[in-house]
């Protein structure tokens, strides 16, 4: 008989680790699907980035950005101790705070109702009818609350001068104007706002609402030990994103709700730089850099410090 053999075939060799350009190869779908939200990033995000150094320079337009002088933190120091340094600031944080308090909360309560919400068709035309104003721009929006509050025939108006007796224009009340600006932004900003929140509502395991109303717990209760618990890190979360836009108020609305009027508490951060280095005679548009640089420093620094805190107290952060 032929002698056998014993040895085994030997083993083939390791396939080396797939290349990132193999990667790329196999997968360009989805990296062509990323491909623009990053050209975007880029250039509107980072790319002005390089700009930004002539707030510390004395920018002259015939030299160029690399060519004009630096002189340090004089356009900061002559905007911190300027009178527009304190009446933008409070107006901003009043804005900004006012509307974090009122818009903040009303996406969440939105959701838990929609989804307790029986009815599916009901549940349906509500959010229809929630979701759209997103979706409204901020030019027909203004022209909306104009006509509301428009002193001849406005509804809003024509109901307050029935009740009052009293017709004004109320778009050029000082008072009323953060009022007016806060509540057509949670109208326009709530349904949408809510969808994030209902995703988090229909991750939470249903077994613990079965086992809690096999406990006999209201919806109350159920509301308030599972439904809140589980969507609380999603609303820390985006409370952490939204601290970063605490001076941010927005620029277009901003601007074409304001009139000589209501000036005094309207005149905001974003539309004091526009109006500094784009729409004044002379365009200083070293000052106004430094202005948005400012407000870019603050946000960065609301961030990262609300993250930490939201880190030590509740373990839910950014990073």
């Amino acid at each position: 008989m032929p002698k056998r053999n014993n040895r085994f075939p030997a083993e083939k060799a390791a396939k080396p680790k797939t290349k990132l350009g193999n990667k790329i190869l196999r997968n360009w779908q989805l990296y062509l699907l990323i491909l623009l939200p990053l050209l975007h990033v880029l250039v509107f995000r980072y790319y002005p980035m390089y700009g930004a150094q002539i707030a510390f320079k004395k920018f002259i337009a015939s030299k160029g950005i690399l060519g004009s002088p630096w002189i340090g933190f004089t356009h900061f120091i002559k905007f911190f101790t300027s009178y527009d340094f304190s009446r933008t600031l409070i107006n901003t944080l009043v804005l900004s705070v006012y509307g974090l308090v009122a818009g903040f909360p009303i996406p969440i309560i939105l959701a838990i109702a929609l989804n307790y919400a029986d009815n599916r068709r009901f549940k349906k035309y509500v959010q229809m009818i929630t979701y759209a104003p997103h979706f409204i721009s901020t030019v027909v929006m203004v022209s909306i609350i104009q006509q509301f509050f428009s002193m001849h025939n406005g509804i809003i108006s024509n109901l307050i001068t029935f009740i009052t007796g009293k017709n004004e224009n109320l778009l050029g009340v000082a008072d009323y104007f953060r009022s007016i600006y806060v509540w057509s932004g949670v109208w326009k900003s709530a349904g949408y706002g809510s969808i994030i929140y209902l995703a988090a509502l229909a991750g939470i395991d249903m077994e613990q609402h079965e086992a809690a109303i096999i406990d006999g717990a209201t919806k109350p209760q159920r509301i308030w030990h599972i439904d809140i618990p589980g969507i609380l890190p999603t609303a820390i979360v985006l409370l952490i994103l939204n601290m970063g836009e605490v001076l941010d108020t927005g620029f277009e609305k901003i601007l074409l709700m304001q009139n000589p009027l209501n000036l005094r508490v309207s005149e905001v951060i974003d539309s004091f730089v526009y109006k500094v280095g784009i729409a004044s005679e002379i365009a200083n548009y070293s000052y106004s850099t430094a202005v948005g640089l400012f407000k870019s420093a603050v946000g960065f620094a609301l961030v990262v410090s609300v993250n930490h805190i939201a880190k030590k107290l509740g373990e839910t952060s950014l990073w």
